[in-house]
C-alpha cells in the first residue's frame, strides 16, 4: 500500500517510526534468522500501518556475540542477513511506499573482529595505535580504576600484545572507540557519508553517551546506597567519568555538518544514564546537533502513572532552541509494555490503550514490531536465551529475549509464517493466536485500532507538533489538551484498574475522534472504564 503525496505529512514533525528487529521479523532463506528481503517482503504491511518510517536494528558484518551491536564493518550487510544488494532493494521499496528508511549506527565501540581493532592492538606504534581506549595497569597488575562494564565485571580487558588494558563499556568484544581522536570521528563521518550516498534516510545513535570518556581515567563514585541494584555491579557506581563526556556535543555537531549536506535527515540519540534529560537537551540543541533523543522514561518503568507522564513530559516545554524529544513504550532491549504494565488485566484493551496514549504524546514515537499486535512479552527457557546479558543475570531480569522473540504472521502455519527452519528463538506459545493474519480478519483487534490511532495522528497537525496542556484529573487519570493554531484535541486517559468518571472544567466537550473501550458520555461527565481513554476534539 503506498502513500501518495497528498496523504504525506511534514517529515520529520511528529513522526511515528516503526522498529524493525531484523533477526525476528521475516526469514526468507530458511536458516531461522530474519533477513533483509524478509524486511522487504513485508514493507507492503509495514506502510499499511500508516507509519512515516522505519528503524531497522543492525544488519552489519559482525560476529553477533551482541547480536550486530558488536560491528566488524560499518560498511557492509552481514551474510546472515543479505547482502548491500539487498539492502538497496529494500531501501528503493520503502521508498517506493513513501516510507523513509534510519539505520542503527554504533559509534561508541566496535567488534574485537573489526579490522581497525586488529590493527590498534598490534603494537603502541602502529597507525591506528590510539583509535580505542588503552591504558597501563596499576602497578599491581590491576585495572587502570574502578570501572564496571554495563554487562557484568570490570570495564577492562587485558590484552599481552600492547601489555596494556583496552576498555570496553560493554562486553569484553566490544573494545571502546577513542572517539576524543579526530581520525576516528572522521572515519565514523565516512561511514555516515556511505549509508547517505546509498540513500538511507535517517541515524539512531546507540550508546552515544559512551562515546567519550574522561581522558583522566578517573574513579567513579559509589552510588548513593539507596540507589543501587542487586543484579549488576555497573549499578553500584555514578557513571561519572566513563561515559557522559563533555565533548560528545561537539562530535554531534560535525555529525549535523555532514547530515545537512543531504535532504531532511532525521536523527536519534540512544541516551541511558544518570542524567539522561541534561544529555538529551545537550545533544539536540538548536540547529547544530541531532533532530531529537530517544526517551527511556518509559521502557523500563515497571508501571506507567499519570504523574510520571507529566514529569517525563514537563521536562519537553518547547523552549527557544529545544528539540522535539522521541517516546518509546517498548523496544528490543526492554521487555513489552502489555506485561510490564498490565499484567492480569485484559491485554487487547491494554494494548490499545497505549497505543493510543502513544499516539497521543508530544514529540517523535517509537512502535516496536508486534505492539500493533498487542503481543506479550514471551517467555524464553534458560536453555533458548541466546542474549548474554539475559544469561549472566538469569532470573533476576526478565532479559531482553523475550522481546526479541519472531514476529507472528500467519496463525497456522509453521513457525506462524516466520521462518520454514528453525527459529533462531523460540515463538512464544501465545503469540501465534495473534498474527497478522487472524487480526486482519478481526475489526476489533489490536492491529485494526493501532491504524486507526497512527491514521489519527498524522492527520492531526495538533498531535504531531502542537503544544500540550495538562488539565487536573481523577487519580489514575491522565488529562491534557493538545494544540496548534487550527485544532484544539482533548486526551484522557484512564490508566488505574478501577473505573472513574471525570467532568472537565472549562474544557470544551467535543466529538470523539477515538476511544480505546467503551468510554461513554452522559451530559458534561465522561465515564472511563479500566484502562481506557480516547481522544476528542
Amino acid at each position: 500500500m503506498s502513500r501518495n503525496s497528498q496523504d504525506s505529512a511534514p517529515w520529520p514533525d511528529g513522526a511515528v517510526i516503526y522498529q524493525i528487529y531484523p533477526r525476528s521479523f521475516r526469514d526468507c532463506d530458511g536458516d531461522g534468522i530474519g533477513d533483509l528481503k524478509g524486511v522487504a517482503e513485508k514493507l507492503d504491511y509495514v506502510a499499511s500501518l500508516g507509519v512515516d518510517g522505519v528503524w531497522l536494528s543492525p544488519f552489519f558484518t559482525s560476529p553477533m556475540r551482541d547480536f550486530g551491536y558488536d560491528v566488524a564493518d560499518y560498511c557492509d550487510v552481514d551474510p546472515v542477513f543479505g547482502t548491500l544488494a539487498d539492502f538497496d532493494a529494500l531501501i528503493d521499496k520503502a521508498h517506493g511506499h513513501g516510507l523513509k528508511i534510519i539505520i542503527d549506527q554504533v559509534y561508541s565501540h566496535t567488534s574485537n573482529d573489526h579490522p581497525w581493532f586488529q590493527e590498534s592492538r598490534r603494537d603502541r606504534t602502529n597507525a591506528k595505535a590510539d583509535w580505542y581506549v588503552w591504558a597501563d595497569p596499576k602497578p599491581d597488575g590491576s585495572p587502570p580504576n574502578n570501572w564496571m562494564s554495563v554487562f557484568g565485571g570490570v570495564s577492562w580487558e587485558w590484552d599481552a600484545r600492547r601489555g596494556q588494558y583496552y576498555l570496553h563499556n560493554f562486553l569484553a568484544s566490544q573494545p571502546d572507540l577513542n572517539v576524543h581522536n579526530k581520525d576516528v570521528q572522521d572515519a565514523l563521518l565516512d561511514v555516515t557519508r556511505f549509508w547517505l550516498d546509498r540513500g538511507v534516510d535517517g541515524f539512531r545513535l546507540d550508546a552515544l553517551n559512551f562515546a567519550m570518556h574522561d581522558p583522566q581515567l578517573r574513579d567513579n563514585p559509589p552510588a548513593k546506597r539507596g540507589k543501587r541494584k542487586a543484579t549488576r555491579p555497573f549499578d553500584f557506581q555514578e557513571h561519572r567519568h566513563n561515559q557522559s563526556h563533555a565533548d560528545i556535543p561537539k562530535f554531534l555537531e560535525r555529525i549535523r555538518a555532514v547530515t545537512d549536506e543531504y535532504r531532511n535527515i532525521f536523527t536519534v540519540a540512544e541516551v541511558v544514564g544518570p542524567r539522561p534529560l541534561e544529555e538529551m537537551k545537550a545533544f539536540t540543541a538548536g540547529e547544530r546537533h541531532l533532530t531529537t533523543a530517544y526517551n527511556f522514561d518509559f521502557l523500563y518503568a515497571d508501571e506507567l502513572t499519570p504523574e510520571q507522564i507529566r514529569t517525563s513530559l514537563s521536562g519537553w516545554p518547547g523552549g527557544e532552541d529545544e528539540a522535539l524529544p522521541a517516546w518509546a513504550f517498548s523496544n528490543h532491549d526492554a521487555p513489552r509494555c502489555v506485561t510490564r504494565w498490565a499484567e492480569g488485566a485484559d491485554r487487547a484493551q491494554a494494548a490499545k490503550l497505549y497505543l493510543l496514549l502513544l499516539m497521543a504524546l508530544r514529540g517523535h514515537v517509537f512502535i516496536y514490531e508486534g505492539e500493533e499486535l498487542g503481543l506479550p512479552q514471551a517467555d524464553v527457557p534458560f536453555e533458548a536465551l541466546q542474549d548474554p546479558e539475559a544469561i549472566a543475570n538469569w532470573p533476576e531480569t526478565l532479559g531482553r529475549d523475550g522481546a526479541r522473540t519472531p514476529m507472528p504472521w500467519e496463525t497456522s502455519a509453521k513457525n506462524a509464517g516466520f521462518s520454514d527452519g528453525g527459529p533462531w528463538l523460540p515463538m512464544d506459545k501465545r503469540h501465534p493466536a495473534l498474527a497478522v493474519d487472524a487480526q486482519e480478519k478481526d475489526k476489533t483487534s489490536v492491529l485494526h485500532f493501532a491504524r486507526e490511532a497512527i491514521a489519527l495522528r498524522r492527520r492531526s497537525p495538533a498531535l504531531r507538533a502542537g503544544a500540550i496542556r495538562f488539565l487536573d484529573a481523577p487519580q489514575g487519570v491522565l488529562a491534557f489538551t493538545r494544540q496548534d493554531e487550527d485544532e484544539s484535541l482533548l486526551c484522557v486517559f484512564n490508566l488505574g484498574r478501577s473505573e472513574q468518571g471525570w467532568t472537565p472544567d472549562k474544557t470544551p466537550l467535543s466529538k470523539l475522534r477515538l476511544s480505546a473501550g467503551p468510554v461513554s458520555k452522559k451530559g458534561g461527565a465522561y465515564t472511563l472504564p479500566v484502562l481506557s481513554g480516547f481522544i476528542a476534539g
